[in-house]
């Protein structure tokens, strides 16, 4: 970090709180934020996020102890808040002394931030509203992330910029805010920490990183998209409140708005009730991000991407990736 000393200075309190050289965190993406690119990113500075998503405990577990085993750097463990054995992941976390844990996907369930705190671990939130950011801060909250709707995944109606005006004025002297979504160059890093931001996430940046294991056709897509070619999902059925999800257009986009229809459908004569209804749609993302991470299936699967996808060119190294974006930071904290 002493080549980056203006960006050193400005993200210090980042680092503190994660226990890294760079405030740069990976964002958490399913079957992509696993042991290898995590311990990468760790390796290198950064700060790695496994992508619990639908694993079981026994899964996590062994994850956090193969990641364990690439880095001694400290990572964190992303879980969704809606994960029916949430409670059973968290004694997981426990039990590897995990130091950070996110918690991503809707408002924490209720004694959850205090489990986790409970053994001393920190507790990083999202929120898509300046209230709710609040409310989740006075709760037992250790940092904030706010994620514009430029960012890859599941994702909310506002975009990055505006957040940050909206929420780094009244929260980041008191308060460490990462900013995520659409972030692909140190430029628009350094702009957000002179904003207030403590640091920044990013996940399409990394998603095509050498140590990532996603298939050769997955990272290909992504080296020839446009950031245009990363669009939101479309919901169809007002009653099945379907979080949009930013992925490569393709025949799998297509397939998802058949299948909301079909579960729709299946809502009108009553063969399923609301909570099944929405597990379809969650299983349906899980195999069909699957598909493309993992089988390199671009056409069926899901290409979760953010717009910064039209950024990223080539397969490189993590350590190169984060050297880039904080030479990036430095020379624009120079020019200023």
């Amino acid at each position: 970090m002493t080549d980056f000393p203006k960006s050193a200075a400005m993200m210090q309190r980042g680092t503190e709180f994660l226990g890294c050289e760079t405030a740069i965190l990976c964002g958490a993406m399913s079957w992509v934020s696993e042991r290898n690119l995590v311990s990468a990113i760790s390796n290198a500075g950064g700060f790695g996020v496994i992508a619990c998503g639908a694993m079981t405990p026994d899964l996590l577990d062994t994850e956090i102890a193969e990641t364990k085993a690439r880095t001694d750097k400290p990572f964190g463990v992303n879980l969704i808040t809606m994960h029916p054995q949430l409670f059973d992941l968290i004694a997981v976390c426990k039990k590897h002394g995990v130091t950070h844990v996110v918690l991503a996907g809707g408002i924490p369930p209720k004694g959850s931030v205090e489990a986790i705190k409970e053994f001393g671990a920190k507790v990083i939130v999202f929120a898509p509203t300046l209230a709710l950011a609040k409310k989740l801060l006075r709760s037992g909250g250790d940092a904030l992330v706010i994620e514009g709707m430029e960012a890859g995944g599941h994702i909310g109606p506002v975009s990055t910029s505006v957040l940050a005006q909206e929420f780094l004025p009244e929260l980041a002297e008191d308060h460490l805010v990462f900013v995520a979504g659409g972030i692909g160059r140190g430029e628009a890093i350094a702009g957000y920490l002179e904003m207030g931001a403590c640091g920044v996430q990013l996940g399409t940046r990394f998603a095509c990183a050498t140590e990532s294991i996603a298939h050769p056709n997955f990272k290909k897509a992504f080296f020839r998209a446009k950031a245009r070619d990363a669009e939101a999902s479309v919901q169809v059925d007002p009653r099945l409140p379907v979080i949009p999800v930013r992925a490569l257009k393709n025949k799998g986009t297509e397939e998802f708005t058949a299948k909301q229809m079909e579960v729709a459908g299946n809502l009108d004569r009553e063969e399923v009730d609301m909570g099944e209804a929405q597990l379809q749609i969650e299983h349906y993302w899980a195999g069909a991000l699957r598909r493309a991470v993992i089988d390199g299936d671009v056409e069926n699967g899901s290409l979760m991407a953010g717009q910064s996808v039209g950024m990223v060119k080539q397969e490189e190294p993590a350590a190169d990736i984060i050297a880039q974006l904080m030479q990036e930071c430095e020379d624009a904290l120079a020019r200023r």
